[in-house]
């Protein structure tokens, strides 16, 4: 069974959010463990827009639009094949060779994401990554990132992606 792209997901996300946002606003919530029921849904379809996103930018082949998504900090880290790298100027060099000319970049999309919500501001988020070239898969992982909310927008501090 496929599972369906983060597109149509995101789409879903995007419903998700408004209603979460409707609930919100429309009656106070009842407890503060209801509280954080909508805020971890609001934080879902938060990430989950941002990794959408992140996928369309790589698909478009920008990449000073997917580096954006990384905190722009030394402490932000890359873990993969190479090792651990340091910073966003680490992390770009693995990524460059691919939005190059001539460089192969194929289609990203996520799957099967989980947010788990670390603190208000933070976020440990599991999803699977999937690069495609027409209609088929030709490299498939998962992916655990540490996020934090900077700015009003979602951040990557720690991305392992194997």
């Amino acid at each position: 069974m496929t599972r369906p792209s983060l597109g149509a997901a995101g789409l879903l996300a995007g419903f998700a959010l408004l209603a979460a946002c409707a609930v919100s606003v429309t009656r106070a919530p009842s407890d503060a463990g209801e509280s954080s029921r909508i805020a971890a849904g609001t934080a879902r379809a938060d990430v989950e827009a941002m990794l959408s996103n992140a996928a369309a930018n790589w698909n478009r082949g920008d990449l000073d639009a997917f580096m954006a998504d990384y905190l722009p900090e030394s402490r932000a880290t890359y873990i993969g094949r190479t090792g651990v790298l340091r910073g966003p100027a680490a992390i770009r060099s693995v990524y460059a060779a691919r939005f190059a000319p001539g460089g192969v970049r194929d289609s990203l999309s996520f799957e099967a994401l989980e947010v788990d919500m670390l603190a208000p501001d933070a976020a440990n988020v599991i999803a699977w990554y999937v690069l495609s070239r027409g209609d088929s898969t030709i490299a498939r992982g998962p992916t655990s990132l540490v996020m934090v909310r900077r700015d009003g927008r979602w951040r990557i501090v720690h991305d392992h992606s194997s």
